[in-house]
């Protein structure tokens, strides 16, 4: 998830962050969240809706188009704007 997590103050608008994924070297990805089919509020409302959230739940959803498929031995690099890099490389 991260070497760190950020707190929702730190960001100034979840709705307009840039997001890039590299696989090797090649950008796979360069988007934004306000492309997302559903914001933030309405995932979290439909969420509640269902089951009970409680602090530091964690909510993972999907990303704008490009990502790309991997094999054993890629390394991605996933940034977020406000949030950071991280580095996997595939198992």
């Amino acid at each position: 998830i991260g070497p760190w997590i950020v707190p929702s103050s730190e960001i100034r608008n979840p709705h307009k962050l840039g997001l890039k994924l590299w696989v090797g070297k090649e950008l796979m990805q360069d988007s934004n969240s306000d492309k997302l089919i559903f914001d933030t509020y309405e995932q979290i409302e439909m969420l509640s809706s269902r089951v009970t959230l409680y602090p530091g739940d964690l909510i993972m959803t999907g990303t704008p188009a490009g990502v790309a498929a991997v094999k054993p031995g890629d390394v991605m690099e996933g940034y977020c704007e406000g949030v950071g890099t991280i580095i996997t490389k595939v198992v």
